[in-house]
């Protein structure tokens, strides 16, 4: 395939964040009968739910994906999770692709539209990666005047065109300014189902063969993933063309454990019917599909730290951003009450910008709900009213040295300016659910998310 010789520049995604510190802020309101109606939800499935194949080896490319065969009904796809907010600082699905199938770790990013992987096209800047490069095959090119071509230069604002009519470009730069180049192909993917049987679709995907910083070039020029899994709500991403399909509803949701593990699903059959908050989707925010509820008041215990916010909820960020006056406004109360405790400030230790130390090294991030109250997120969108309540151990975390650090970091130091991201290490242990069908987003504390991790089909790592 033709390769692209030179990089314009692109709007930047807000979404990945993927530097190695970052997984942050999301917890919903206590619900003492959560995990029981989650659990009771994900049993049923297997007596609801029929199984489905899709052809793989048909060889059309997206854009002519209806000729393929429609299942009977909606079902719905999960996935296990592995990761942790720190000090991996992210969270990644294992997913089979190809014919015949071969497995490939995924980011999960709801940030952004746009699944790519590190791919021999041949490779121009890759990053040693956990399995061989994907190689794509020639006449699943997907064409510059197919559908999903068009979606994929909307998403990523590209202007650049494409280099062949056969082939369709794309550029996808990040807010640490890490990028991909590459092609659009189209490939099988294997999707464990939550009746256990095993269902395939032919979607398409960045081929990525020229990868800059960001999620591509870790410690040693070496990643922990294969690439991104974007499950934004505009037309490229995996979970809208599930939708356009026929195999699952565009409802896509995440449950991160702090036991490094967790689960990820598209469709809704394991939404629970009761124990969830839910609030409206604001859409267009920051000129992008990002996931958002609209604008929050914000309290730290009873304290108002500040109003009408940008909220949007990204898994693609390892830690929380606030905006700059929210973020001086949150130091300054947690340093006075912190004031008031045995704690100090460790400025010694280098994890994240805040930390404090104990009279001992803290062994758990439970261990400070004594000295800092929760965060409130408090959303108003018309008569709408919602509450997310964000303990202390959903926006801390605790290093290897025992220490208490912030997991709230200042946006303005990655260009967010007006915009709050609430990221990872805010969500774990917190059933996230985007509806897009409904256009509404859903949040519910549960007691342990590695529960669900058994109707996912792919293997662990």
């Amino acid at each position: 395939m033709e390769q692209r010789k030179t990089r314009s520049r692109k709007a930047l995604l807000p979404s990945a964040l993927f530097t190695f510190a970052t997984l942050a802020l999301l917890a919903g309101i206590p619900s003492a009968s959560s995990d029981v109606i989650v659990s009771t939800a994900i049993a049923s499935l297997s007596k609801k739910l029929n199984p489905f194949i899709l052809s793989d080896s048909s060889q059309s490319v997206p854009g002519t994906m209806a000729a393929q065969h429609q299942p009977p009904s909606f079902s719905s796809v999960v996935f296990p999770v592995y990761g942790n907010v720190y000090p991996l600082g992210l969270y990644y699905v294992s997913m089979n692709i190809g014919n015949p199938p071969k497995p490939y770790f995924l980011d999960a990013d709801t940030g952004s539209d746009v699944t790519w992987l590190q791919c021999n096209a041949p490779c121009v800047s890759c990053s040693k990666v956990p399995h061989p490069l994907y190689s794509p095959v020639k006449n699943r090119l997907v064409s510059c005047d197919d559908p999903l071509c068009v979606a994929v230069h909307e998403s990523t604002n590209h202007e650049g065109g494409c280099e062949r009519p056969s082939q369709c470009d794309y550029e996808i730069e990040y807010q640490d300014h890490g990028s991909s180049v590459g092609v659009l192909v189209a490939d099988v993917f294997a999707l464990p189902l939550t009746n256990k049987s095993l269902g395939h679709s032919s979607l398409a995907f960045g081929c990525g063969y020229d990868q800059q910083g960001g999620p591509s070039n870790g410690p040693q020029g070496r990643s922990d993933t294969d690439g991104v899994l974007g499950l934004g709500s505009g037309k490229v991403s995996i979970l809208s063309q599930l939708r356009e399909l026929g195999v699952c509803r565009n409802v896509v949701g995440h449950c991160l454990s702090r036991q490094h593990s967790g689960f990820l699903f598209f469709g809704d059959d394991v939404v629970p019917s009761k124990g969830v908050t839910w609030a409206p989707m604001v859409s267009g925010v920051a000129q992008h599909k990002y996931y958002s509820s609209g604008p929050a008041s914000v309290f730290l215990g009873k304290q108002l730290l500040s109003e009408k916010q940008t909220i949007v909820f990204d898994s693609g960020s390892s830690y929380t951003y606030f905006t700059n006056q929210l973020y001086q406004s949150l130091i300054s109360v947690i340093r006075r009450d912190a004031s008031k405790t045995s704690l100090k400030e460790a400025p010694e230790e280098k994890a994240l910008p805040m930390c404090w130390k104990g009279a001992k090294p803290f062994s758990s991030v439970l261990e400070l709900s004594k000295y800092f109250g929760s965060l409130i997120l408090g959303f108003a969108n018309g008569g709408y009213r919602a509450g997310m309540e964000i303990p202390p151990e959903n926006y801390f975390i605790v290093t290897k040295q025992g220490n208490a650090c912030l997991g709230i970091l200042n946006a303005n130091d990655v260009g967010l300016k007006d915009m709050n991201l609430v990221g990872d290490v805010s969500m774990q242990d917190v059933l996230m659910v985007y509806d897009n069908e409904k256009q509404r987003i859903g949040w519910a504390r549960v007691q342990g998310c590695h529960r669900l991790t058994k109707f996912g089909n792919s293997p662990p790592p």
